[in-house]
């Protein structure tokens, strides 16, 4: 799909490198006059790209156009990437949005003079305004250590509902536990988040010998982070054309990028790429990823969670399979959702007033829903027992193909 769709909005993808012209036969390199009308035609086509992207207004999020999926080449700045374009591909259906043209930088060396310094100009303003926004410490209301205990006590029922909810868990022993907390409170202090608490946050481990999703809470910030519930996922394997690895770091949930809903179509493969109908997409906007084909290198990559295949993807669930994305289960995939455990800025919205057609109208949104998934990368050499491996039946269930469905 993410070849179909570099395609249509004109992004070449070749080699492992974005945006390779083609080499120029020795009689086709220009002579003269005709180095500068095609560098003029070069800066024009630029500026038109740019313009395009930079004036596509947001179109419903409910639009029938299929998402530019995990893995997909990024075309135009996040501020435009919700704008549904049309482009209809059967490899993962869904009500979505898609990438514009892509920027390119342009050259101020023909003699255009303040025509090419104006269209550079644009090019680099849309550059920068597509940088996602700093990471800010949400704020919350100061808790006595009475209401802390308490809001401890009540945020820690959600285990007994995970554990109703969500039939793929991880049975984790408590040091290790802590010790993922660790992690998280790691990572956390990196981005300047150290202080972050009164809300669930995901956390997912990479490593190809771990594959799982953890969902954290802690009241205070002085507190240990107690887990709610582990589930086994699949991350980005490298080594084929358009796999990246799974980006590291801590990505804010919001609707800037609007999650959507899946169709439940097939592809071309007979897979759901992103599971059952009305499974949640869970968008958390373009990203750079480190390419896992060819040379390497960065580029920038849909970055989404979300469910997949139930019959033929999801008991390989705890193996690296995706082209990027992180794929979960899809009864965690609901309990995510229903509880609404990352729906803090969605929340927002709709306690302003604001009608959001993604959130079902039956959820059940927790007091302390989070707003940020954390990844890394334990580099775990060995399998730990609480994470198995699924067995040889799983795996001949898949068809060729199927990893190219996100």
């Amino acid at each position: 799909m993410n070849d179909i769709f570099s395609r249509r909005v004109g992004v070449r993808v070749h080699g492992g490198v974005r945006g390779d012209a083609p080499k120029r036969a020795p009689h086709e390199t220009p002579r003269g006059g005709a180095t500068v009308r095609r560098a003029a035609v070069a800066v024009l086509c630029a500026w038109s790209c740019v313009s395009w992207g930079a004036s596509a207004a947001p179109a419903a999020a409910g639009a029938s156009a299929a998402h530019a999926t995990s893995g997909a080449v990024r075309g135009a700045p996040a501020h435009a990437a919700s704008v549904a374009s049309g482009i209809s591909t059967t490899s993962a259906a869904s009500g979505a949005s898609a990438a514009g043209p892509a920027s390119a930088p342009v050259s101020a060396s023909v003699g255009a003079g303040a025509w090419g310094a104006a269209a550079a100009s644009s090019a680099s303003a849309a550059l920068a305004a597509s940088e996602p926004p700093a990471l800010t410490l949400p704020v919350h209301p100061v808790l006595t250590p009475e209401q802390a205990a308490e809001q401890t006590r009540e945020a820690l029922d959600m285990r007994k509902r995970f554990a109703r909810v969500v039939d793929r868990r991880l049975r984790v022993p408590l040091a290790v536990q802590r010790a993922y907390g660790a992690r998280l409170q790691d990572a956390l202090d990196e981005k300047g988040l150290g202080a972050l608490a009164g809300e669930f946050v995901i956390l997912v481990d990479r490593s190809a010998n771990v594959q799982a999703l953890f969902i954290y809470f802690r009241a205070l910030p002085d507190d240990p982070w107690l887990m709610i519930g582990a589930s086994p996922v699949a991350t980005g394997r490298p080594g084929e054309f358009d796999h990246f690895l799974t980006p590291l770091g801590v990505f804010e949930h919001s609707p800037q990028n609007m999650d959507f809903r899946a169709e439940g179509t097939m592809n071309q493969n007979n897979i759901r790429g992103y599971g059952r109908r009305d499974m949640r997409i869970y968008d958390l906007g373009w990203v750079d990823g480190e390419r896992g084909w060819g040379k390497g290198g960065y580029s920038q990559m849909r970055f989404q969670m979300h469910a997949t295949d139930p019959d033929r993807l999801e008991p390989l669930l705890g193996i690296r399979h995706s082209k990027g994305c992180v794929r979960i289960p899809a009864t965690l995939n609901a309990f995510i959702d229903h509880y609404g455990i990352i729906d803090a800025e969605y929340q927002a919205l709709v306690d302003e007033g604001k009608s959001l057609w993604v959130l079902h109208s039956d959820r059940e949104i927790t007091p302390w829903a989070g707003r940020f998934i954390v990844v890394i990368d334990s580099e775990r050499k060995t399998r730990p027992a609480w994470s198995p491996v699924p067995g040889g039946k799983a795996r001949a269930k898949v068809p060729a193909g199927a990893d190219t469905a996100d």
